[in-house]
This record gives structure tokens, C-alpha cells and sequence, in this order.
């Protein structure tokens, strides 16, 4: 499996020319390297002289650029789904519905990204993916849809499964998916070996973020509002999951101005980049990994029944705290988590809750 390294920050600080510097020095470092972009606009056209086609191209040792699509891989991912239904129905419904002619929905751009992204971890063909995406909160939404995703599944089986209008209606589903569908489907069938593979999609996604084989590094300059911004999606970023190894203070050398604003990232200062010369941005690179140092986002202290959830960049009154049934809410910023409990503390309840040196602490009862 890859590591898949992204880039946080706002609009205008270099996250870009920082993405190909680093795919650019990976691969110099004798590491396979993708450099996958979701930019359909001209700006790799320009810095990099070439189109970008959805298939990875090699332009040089070690180092092969993609650009996502997002009309074409919905086209992809739309004939795919009309082969599922030819294959489980007599009377396909969606035949006639071409993916040629679908446009592109709020929120879809992500799901194909993150689909194609996963596509390319499993080929096991590159050492680092490193993804050029919005460096944003949509971005942040990609990376955390996995977990989302499961927690929809898990919530509302659960409703539908202790329903009584479920129950009752349940005896009549196979007969009337027969006689209207033309195939043998009952309740039972979300059990089934498809549904098993999409939990263990998801399941691989979290651990992904959970194993710290996919991170994020912040991008600011000394501008104020790139420093706010970088730290918004820091404590954002910790709200899916992803952790951030590190601050990248693109164009100064003054580091020491941001310690006390990101402690305890690490913080490498990278010069401005003359035209064409990415070596000097290269060799002012930190070495693309995740310190032991850093905290996670999320940690259970199982022997103190306590839980350590890590939300920098918010006060006190920016985080809001709820528990229904197993699963405790956090929203921050405009991000809600849900975390389920350990089954060694299943039914109980947060009995204490408490927010300091950026620590949201939860005692549990």
C-alpha cells in the first residue's frame, strides 16, 4: 500500500508548486511516485507543459502525473452500475440512462476522487501518492467519507431492522421484488457478500487514516489569514481522522513567528521558487513522514475510561458535546464526528467532559 500525502491551506500560499516539488523529490529519493491532481483548469498545463489524461503518465524516473475527471469517471463508474443491474435484473431499468449525459452533482467530485484514489493505493504500483486536491474542507470531507459512510450504514440498518413497519412489511418484500423486479431479493440480502465488501471498504479507508499512512502537511505564508486558515483546517483535519504532520511556511524564513501558533508540528520554512526551479524548493522540503511526537486526533485510555480527542485552532465554546445511544457527537467548526464507543464500555455514558491545551477530555462512566 501507498502513503498518500496532501496539502491544507488557503488559496494563493503555493500548495501546488509545494505538491510537485514534493513529487519531484520523492522520486529524485529513488521512491515510485504518482503526483494525482483534481485541477481541471490550465495551471498543470502551464507549470508542467503537458495535458493531463485520467491514466497515470511517466515524465520522468520514478514519477508519473494524473489528473481526475470528474465527467469521466462518472461515466465509468455509471457503466459499471448498469453491469451490476443487467446481471441481477431481467428488465434493466437504466439502460436507457447514458453517463455520457449526467452532470455533476455537489459533493460527487469527492467520491470519484476518493474511489480513483483508492483504485490507485491497491494497484500497489507506487511507494507515495501525492494528492493535489482543494486543500480545503472538501478536501478534509473526502478523506473522512469512509467513516461517515459506516456510520450511516450502521445507524439507519439499525433503525430500519427494529421498525415495525420494517417487520411487518418484511414477509412481503420477496414476493413483491419478484413479481416486480423479475429477481429473489429479501432483507436478509444486506448480509450478503456485497454488502460485506462495502463494510470492509470503508473499515480499509479508516484504518488508512488511522494508521497514519495517509496525511496531510499545512501550507501558510505569514499573511494572517493564511495563518488562521491553517489552523482552522488543523483542528478541522482532526475531526475525520487525518493527522497533520507538519507546517510548511512557503516563501519566509521565520519560523519562530508560528511555533507557538502550531505547537507541536514541526515548522520548515521554503524559500520562494524562481521559474522552473524546483530543486530549490526540493532540498527545503521536510522528509515526508509522521513524527512519533505528533498527537493523534483520537485516544482511547482504556485503563482510565477516558477518551482524548485532539481539536486545535477552536476555543471552548466552538465545541459542542452529545451522546445518543453508543455514539458521542463532537461538531467543531462546521465538522461533526461521531465516535463510537469500545465494546468494553458498551452502555455507558460520558460522565465528564473538559477542554484544555487544545484536549477535548471525556471521562467515561
Amino acid at each position: 500500500m501507498s502513503s498518500i500525502v496532501t496539502f491544507l491551506g488557503k488559496g494563493g500560499t503555493g500548495r501546488t508548486t509545494i505538491a510537485i516539488a514534493t513529487a519531484k523529490n520523492l522520486a529524485q529519493q529513488g521512491r515510485k511516485v504518482l503526483l494525482l491532481t483534481q485541477d481541471s483548469g490550465p495551471t498543470y498545463k502551464v507549470i508542467l507543459g503537458l495535458d493531463l489524461q485520467t491514466k497515470p503518465q511517466e515524465i520522468a524516473a520514478n514519477l508519473s502525473v494524473a489528473g481526475l475527471s470528474s465527467t469521466e469517471l462518472l461515466t465509468n463508474s455509471w457503466e459499471q452500475v448498469k453491469e451490476l443491474e443487467q446481471q441481477y435484473l431481467r428488465s434493466p431499468l437504466l439502460k436507457n440512462v447514458y453517463g455520457q449525459e449526467l452532470g455533476i452533482l455537489p459533493g460527487m467530485d469527492q467520491a470519484l476522487a476518493l474511489n480513483k484514489l483508492r483504485e490507485l493505493d491497491q494497484s500497489k504500483e507506487y511507494d507515495v501518492i501525492v494528492y493535489d486536491g482543494s486543500g480545503d474542507l472538501n478536501t478534509l470531507r473526502m478523506f473522512g467519507m469512509p467513516e461517515v459512510l459506516d456510520w450511516y450504514i450502521r445507524r439507519f440498518k439499525n433503525v430500519f431492522q427494529e421498525s415495525d413497519v420494517v417487520q411487518v412489511l418484511s414477509p412481503f418484500v420477496q414476493p413483491v421484488t419478484s413479481a416486480v423486479l423479475n429477481v429473489s431479493w429479501s432483507s436478509d440480502n444486506f448480509a450478503d457478500d456485497e454488502s460485506n465488501q462495502a463494510s470492509q471498504m470503508l473499515d480499509n479507508g479508516k484504518q488508512a487514516l488511522s494508521d497514519r499512512r495517509v496525511f496531510a502537511y499545512l501550507v501558510t505564508t505569514e499573511d494572517p489569514v493564511a495563518i488562521a486558515q491553517a489552523k482552522y483546517l488543523w483542528g478541522s483535519a482532526q475531526q475525520v481522522g487525518l493527522t497533520i504532520g507538519g507546517v510548511l511556511l512557503n516563501q519566509s524564513d521565520n519560523a519562530s513567528a508560528l511555533t507557538s501558533e502550531f505547537e507541536p508540528l514541526p515548522i520548515s520554512t521554503l524559500p520562494t521558487m524562481a521559474a522552473g526551479e524546483w530543486q530549490t524548493v526540493g532540498d527545503a522540503m521536510p522528509s515526508i513522514k509522521i513524527d512519533s511526537s505528533i498527537p493523534q486526533p483520537t485516544d482511547f485510555e482504556l485503563s482510565e475510561k477516558k477518551i482524548k480527542v485532539f481539536l486545535p485552532g477552536f476555543a471552548k465554546e466552538q465545541v459542542k458535546l452529545t451522546q445518543n445511544g453508543s455514539d458521542i457527537t463532537i461538531e467543531a467548526g462546521d465538522q461533526r464526528r461521531n465516535i463510537a464507543l469500545p465494546s468494553a464500555w458498551s452502555g455507558r455514558s460520558v460522565t465528564g467532559a473538559k477542554f484544555i491545551n487544545n484536549y477535548l477530555e471525556l471521562s467515561i462512566g
